[in-house]
């Protein structure tokens, strides 16, 4: 596929799951490519609704893969599992790199940072953030989730991706240490297990621009699965309300928008 001109490129393939390509690097956020399926119902329902804007082989290759966490389905869906293998590396948490397994697998501790350097290609500083998968408490539930942050001539200096988190304290570190140009906030306000959301609803999306002022948004995982309950219609409508449209960039899936320096 072809991306207009612009040092970098995202394009929203569906659910969580974004193209990155800057540098001649094209990286991918949390991978869902199975098509609309029901998968179980108990003890969470998981229900995919739309299938992928783009099929996995389209995004090949693949440089690297930022999985915020393996063990939930709209994460990381049979296809994009079988995706993993294929992509040079799969930065993720250290118990899914524990789980996950491969040679190709590397875990990443909140606030660490490493290079991703491809011959011929771009070099990117790669950070994983802090993340918080829903309310206090709830880790032993749902599990290790991280964020990543990709910087060009510094750390965290290009794109912060939230992974699966709500706004909290660990949100507005991330903050204080670094300045991405583009944020991609995972929305959606998802709830799969009860009244109590585990991603960004709309309140938290509007929190993360305030602390982000310089920042320009994106949305992900808002839309496709049945226990995401804010889409992105609905989160831009908040961002319109309070007057900051202008702060929040519609990706369309499946069609690339550049972000020039």
């Amino acid at each position: 596929m072809t991306s207009p001109s612009g040092d970098l490129t995202l394009t929203l393939i569906g659910g969580p799951t974004v193209l990155i390509e800057t540098d001649g690097l094209r990286l991918v956020t949390d991978p869902t490519f199975d098509p609309p399926r029901l998968y179980q119902t108990a003890p969470v329902h998981f229900e995919k609704t739309v299938g992928p804007a783009i099929e996995a082989e389209a995004v090949l290759p693949l440089d690297a893969v930022l999985l915020s966490h393996d063990q939930h389905l709209d994460n990381l869906d049979h296809a994009g599992r079988a995706l993993l293998p294929r992509a040079g590396t799969v930065f993720t948490t250290q118990a899914g790199a524990t789980r996950l397994g491969g040679e190709n697998v590397r875990a990443l501790a909140p606030f660490e940072t490493t290079t991703l350097n491809v011959p011929g290609k771009g070099r990117l500083f790669v950070t994983a953030a802090p993340a918080r998968h829903g309310p206090p408490g709830i880790e032993p539930i749902s599990g290790d989730v991280v964020g990543f942050l990709l910087g060009r001539d510094a750390p965290g200096d290009l794109i912060y991706v939230t992974g699966d988190t709500v706004f909290y304290e660990g949100v507005a570190e991330v903050a204080r240490r670094f300045s991405p140009r583009v944020v991609i906030v995972f929305a959606g306000s998802a709830e799969p297990r009860g009244r109590f959301h585990m991603t960004m609803d709309a309140n938290d999306a509007l929190e993360t621009a305030n602390t982000f002022p310089n920042a320009t948004l994106v949305a992900a995982h808002t839309d496709g699965w049945v226990h995401f309950k804010e889409s992105a219609t609905e989160l831009a409508a908040a961002f319109a309300t309070l007057g900051i449209a202008d702060r929040l960039v519609p990706l369309e899936p499946g069609h690339p928008t550049g972000f020039p320096a």
